[in-house]
């Protein structure tokens, strides 16, 4: 029988049950403060639901998208090289990629079984 009010000793080390109630309950109590303190005013529905960006209102949905392309266009530029590789092997079909991570987890562990495992 297991002693919940007591402390758990596992391989990871020790932790007491009591300890992470008391720390989820202050946790919750600083979240709801700082919910507590927002805007009471918001209305659903009305103007203040309505997107704005950068200064504007946009007329439509598409004007509220910002490409990925746009965001980070220095880091894929100075990347070209790499991603022109990444793009010719995507083919966009899960299968693929599962099967890429099912072939490098069992190279992973055979390299394990042999030179460092059980």
């Amino acid at each position: 029988m297991m002693n919940f009010l007591g402390n758990f000793i596992t391989p990871a080390g020790m932790w007491n049950p009591l300890i992470w109630v008391f720390v989820s309950l202050i946790i919750f109590l600083i979240a709801y403060l700082i919910w507590s303190r927002g805007e009471s005013r918001y209305k659903k529905g009305t103007e203040q639901t309505l997107p704005f960006l950068s200064g504007y209102a946009p007329e439509s949905a598409e004007g509220t998208h910002v490409r990925a392309g746009n965001i980070y266009w220095g880091f894929v530029t100075a990347l070209k090289g790499y991603y022109k590789v990444l793009r010719k092997i995507h083919t966009g079909n899960v299968n693929d990629y599962v099967g890429w991570y099912v072939g490098i987890l069992a190279i992973m562990l055979l390299i394990y079984l042999l030179w460092g495992g059980a």
